[in-house]
């Protein structure tokens, strides 16, 4: 089975293949850039679209170049308010070459106010943690969740449930 997952971010390719694992055997993952067309650090909706549209995109990419996709991914980290809180989170968008599709989230987290502060200035959440963290590419590493959580739950983990919960409806067709 061949997946096909809308970035060349490591975490986001090593999540989904770890995603799909838990289900499917004969797996190869890999991934194409594609660009979400959501301004780089997304807000509520923005991040479903941006998941959403890296997913068609690589649909037609896959049509287009005969790539024998199964599968397409599109994964987004975005964030978003409720409650008067923000939150973190990643948004996903899994196709199949049927036209069907699943959307899921990871969990959300909850941001810190001078996290946020600097997010309303313009800066994008990987920026802000690299600077906090004094690290750099956090976004290929452990990311935002990484850093807060003292390394207890990394990117990959939170990207491997929300693909998981993106599976659902392709897991159960019958209820979908």
């Amino acid at each position: 089975m061949k997946i096909v997952v809308g970035s060349i971010n490591p975490v986001k390719i090593t999540a989904t293949q770890a995603a799909f694992e838990r289900y499917f055997t004969n797996i190869h993952v890999e991934g194409l850039a594609v660009e979400p067309g959501v301004p780089s650090q997304p807000i509520g909706t923005e991040t479903f679209v941006g998941a959403e549209n890296r997913a068609t995109m690589l649909g037609s990419e896959n049509e287009r170049r005969g790539m024998g996709a199964d599968y397409v991914v599109g994964i987004e980290g975005g964030i978003l308010s409720l409650h008067n809180v923000w939150f973190s989170f990643g948004a996903v968008c899994i196709m199949d070459q049927q036209g069907h599709s699943g959307m899921g989230t990871s969990p959300l987290f909850p941001l810190p106010k001078k996290v946020v502060k600097e997010i309303n200035k313009g800066k994008e959440l990987g920026h802000i943690i690299d600077t906090l963290s004094d690290t750099s590419n956090s976004k290929q590493k452990g990311g935002a969740i990484g850093f807060l959580s003292r390394d207890q739950i990394s990117r990959h983990d939170i990207y491997e449930q929300a693909v998981i919960m993106a599976l659902l409806p392709f897991l159960n067709p019958q209820l979908y």
